[in-house]
């Protein structure tokens, strides 16, 4: 019997060792804002106020655009996400995007507050302090559930809406981000506070990619950076506590606004399927699926994703839309 209890005694030993060695090689704390706007709050970068909230945003373009575009990235993203649709569309369009709360440069909440409610009005008061009175509203994952819902509470100012892989219907991932799920467990995400394992940053990225192999160091260093911003890894947590994307989607039915609906055919997070339901329940929709990518599409590919934004675009501006139908289109 001793030799068993020994044998535990070391195991045990062996155990500690060996997690301490991980934490120790891992850990990363929180790092504060002034040390990351060098790298990742370039011009056009600025800072403004907005209700208090210290926000990260971009506004690039014509000032004088009457409906400028307006971008809202997902969870764990942030602003950088949109640098290739931006770099597309900024010669003739106003486009404007931030970091939303709890991401990116922009930072945790005050109050500690991550509803679908708060950020739709954290959404309204931006625009507001921009002096945009109508917009077009694009959005991924998170940010698209935020764009669709903002489209639903002000319809007379949202004049059209861009969907992107985006959250809102029940879904069953066949893929979660590591990032994810540990965020979400008990434990592990406590641990994770102060440890940040690059290869998990790097992991969670390939997962929603279509083709991991576009996945470069320079994205990593993003992803990573941003993710130990000061706040956003408790925030992170917050926000899967609070958020319920899926929680009053009889509202969808009741968008009219001119709708595109973009979809990775290799999202593995929110799976194709949801896009034909979003065309079944919005009446003034064109849905394009693109069969090599994943769940960021815009970011995976902009020259490609890009196309059907123009097109969109300019079909918006000339008020050619066939309601009541649905338009499929495979790139």
């Amino acid at each position: 019997m001793k030799w068993i209890f020994r044998g535990l005694l070391a195991l045990a030993g062996l155990v500690i060792v060996l997690v301490a060695g991980f934490v120790a090689i891992n850990w990363q704390s929180d790092i504060p804002l002034e040390a990351l706007t060098d790298r990742w709050a370039q011009p056009p970068s600025e800072f403004i106020n907005v209700d208090g909230q210290h926000t990260h945003i971009r506004d690039e373009g014509p000032q004088n655009d009457p409906v400028p575009l307006v971008l809202l990235h997902g969870t764990s993203a942030s602003l950088h996400t949109w640098d290739g649709w931006t770099a597309a569309l900024n010669d003739q369009h106003r486009v404007i995007r931030f970091d939303l709360p709890g991401f990116g440069l922009t930072g945790p909440r005050k109050d500690n507050n991550y509803t679908k409610e708060a950020y739709v009005r954290f959404v309204m008061s931006v625009l507001d302090a921009k002096g945009v009175d109508r917009f077009v509203l694009a959005g991924n994952s998170l940010g698209g559930n935020i764009a669709w819902t903002t489209a639903a509470d002000f319809p007379e100012r949202v004049q059209a809406l861009i969907l992107v892989d985006s959250a809102g219907y029940p879904f069953q991932a066949t893929s979660v981000p590591l990032a994810f799920r540990i965020s979400q467990t008990p434990v592990l995400n406590q641990i994770m506070k102060n440890v940040l394992p690059r290869s998990i940053v790097k992991s969670s990225v390939e997962n929603v990619y279509g083709d991991p192999a576009r996945v470069t160091p320079e994205l990593v260093d993003r992803y990573y950076d941003l993710a130990a911003r000061e706040g956003n890894r408790a925030a992170l947590r917050a926000r899967f506590e609070q958020l319920h994307p899926a929680d009053d989607i009889d509202r969808i039915r009741t968008i009219q606004q001119p709708t595109l609906v973009l979809w990775g055919a290799k999202d593995q997070l929110i799976p194709p399927r949801n896009a034909e339901l979003f065309a079944r329940d919005l009446p003034n929709n064109e849905v394009v699926i693109f069969d090599d990518l994943g769940h960021v599409p815009h970011e995976e590919d902009a020259v490609l994703t890009v196309a059907a934004v123009q097109a969109f675009l300019h079909k918006h501006e000339s008020q050619v839309f066939r309601n009541n139908e649905l338009h499929t289109v495979r790139f």
